[in-house]
């Protein structure tokens, strides 16, 4: 669909108001609203919409700006189901996505069921944890969600309680591991790509630069003896869908999306993380605590101005079963950042920053230094030392 925004009117609008109208947003159909179906008011974008779409974008993890575009409008029509509105089931071509998918992907996890993160979205892995909760009830295992499974969640008392089964095997991964880098499967998606330039400045584009951090930050990785893939080529901007079908096809351990930001105000500047949270408890705490060691290492050693770690439900964070971090290097409309960003010693510094945040992450804590001092020959002098221990 096309952007949607004050001052917009038509059928579009209708539809944007009577969905907002049923989340409690504007005021119901015979209030002292003006609006009323089939009026012009109705179908005019005017402040009183702007006002509910930032609230329902606030609370579900989007960028709040009051437009409807592509991922609210999909936020929009996701949160009108609930669990029971619809059967549920693996669809390859177009899966199924919705509040309801959530909600059953959640109650699976409570009850001990492994789906994964709940992202709102029915895949294989949602599939198979239905079919395992199905087989143990005696249940067709058909992996179908209709009247009789829903029956049945609704029946069986939890397995898992006193905790987020979720955020547990997340953190059991990470456990595991261990604290070498060798081995590890990082994906490095430089922002846009191809025709799209993304963010373009003064003949300087965001695609360009983030192409750049992302050979610097793939040949650390590289140095270290982690796998680091890329998401696109240089000359292609896969959908960020598409991107994390890559990740997740290809096992990854970690994702990192590098991308700059920019803004009306020429004042707006600095430098955040953002990782899958949806506003409503889910979240990925490995990535939360990736986004968080980032950030730390980066503002230290750029003093960029902190724009903070937060959570959001962009396609990339939500579609990834992996933990994965955006970094916003940056607004290439704020003079400062752009001079800082077109300097190839600073896309050194903020590729060094990133890979010490992923070491720390798997250090644990453990035999760490002070945020800012790791520096990438103590991250290879670590490396080739667990080499060496590993081959006596």
């Amino acid at each position: 669909m096309h952007l949607l925004r004050r001052g917009d009117s038509g059928p579009g609008v209708v539809e944007i108001r009577a969905m907002l109208r049923g989340f409690g947003l504007l005021p119901k159909e015979g209030s002292n609203s003006d609006a009323r179906p089939g009026t012009a008011t109705e179908a005019h974008y005017d402040l009183d919409v702007e006002h509910a779409v930032r609230a329902f974008q606030q609370r579900r993890g989007l960028i709040t700006d009051g437009i409807v575009g592509p991922a609210t409008y999909r936020a929009l029509r996701e949160a009108g189901w609930t669990l029971g509105d619809r059967m549920l089931a693996l669809m390859i071509s177009s899966p199924m996505s919705g509040d309801d998918v959530v909600t059953l992907q959640e109650r699976l996890l409570e009850l001990g069921y492994d789906v994964g993160r709940p992202g709102g979205v029915f895949d294989e892995q949602t599939e198979q944890g239905l079919r395992g909760f199905q087989r143990d009830y005696g249940l067709v295992p058909d992996g179908v969600c209709g009247p009789q499974t829903l029956r049945a969640l609704r029946q069986l008392g939890r397995k898992v309680t006193g905790g987020r089964p979720g955020l547990l095997r997340e953190q059991e991964l990470l456990r595991r591991a261990g604290p070498r880098m060798r081995g590890k499967r990082i994906v490095i998606d430089p922002g846009h790509g191809g025709t799209d330039r993304g963010v373009t400045v003064a003949g300087v584009t965001e695609a360009d630069l983030m192409w750049d951090l992302a050979r610097r930050l793939v040949g650390r990785m590289s140095a270290t003896g982690m796998e680091a893939l890329l998401s696109r080529r240089e000359d292609s901007c896969p959908p960020e869908a598409e991107r994390a079908a890559f990740a997740n096809t290809t096992g990854a351990d970690l994702v990192l999306s590098l991308h700059t930001d920019a803004n009306h105000s020429m004042q707006a500047q600095g430098l955040a993380t953002f990782h899958f949270g949806n506003g409503s408890g889910a979240t990925s705490t490995v990535g939360e605590a990736l986004a968080g060691l980032i950030q730390r290492e980066l503002l230290i050693r750029t003093s960029m101005l902190d724009c903070g770690t937060q959570p959001r439900t962009w396609e990339l964070l939500r579609l990834t079963r992996m933990p994965t971090v955006r970094v916003e290097v940056g607004y290439l409309t704020h003079l400062g950042d752009r001079r800082k960003l077109l300097d190839p010693a600073f896309r050194d510094i903020v590729a060094e920053g990133i890979l010490v945040g992923v070491k720390r992450l798997y250090l644990l804590g453990q035999d760490d230094q002070p945020t800012g001092t790791f520096t990438f020959s103590d991250v290879l002098a670590r490396e080739i030392s667990r080499n060496e221990a590993r081959a006596i």
